[in-house]
């Protein structure tokens, strides 16, 4: 079971250890990252394996809009840090119950990671082949 803290990330706070942020304003709160958001709250970890499986738990709940049900706000929605660890500990605890499938579906996500990430780079030269073109075109 990984042991972790959850704080509000401060701006100008240094964090020892291992950590992620986990954005906590707009629609997309609950979003897990390695730097800090603006506004975020700050898990801390005391070792990279908690924090590795922590960081995948987030993400999933993160993609599958699980906060969603928690935000409040009608302008700004927000998560509050109590709902976010009282929730999310519950799904942590949950999530980890089935410790091999678990590993199972974080190597696969970081597989799908990988090629989205391969397919942007895609993207970006396919662009650029395409500017290169129309601007060698519209010279003549």
């Amino acid at each position: 079971m990984p042991n972790f803290v959850i704080k509000t990330h401060q701006k100008n706070a240094l964090y020892k250890g291992k950590k992620i942020y986990i954005l906590n304003k707009g629609m997309n709160s609950g979003k897990p990252q390695k730097e800090p958001f603006t506004n975020s709250f700050v898990i801390l970890f005391q070792n990279e394996e908690d924090e590795e499986t922590v960081y995948w738990l987030a993400y999933s709940l993160w993609k599958s809009k699980f906060w969603h049900q928690s935000l409040i706000g009608s302008v700004i929605p927000f998560l509050r840090i109590y709902d976010f660890k009282k929730e999310f500990n519950t799904k942590v605890n949950e999530m980890l119950q089935e410790h091999d499938l678990h590993k199972k579906q974080v190597q696969a996500l970081r597989l799908l990671e990988q090629k989205e990430d391969q397919l942007h780079l895609n993207i970006v030269l396919i662009n650029e082949m395409r500017k290169t073109i129309l601007s060698r075109y519209c010279r003549k």
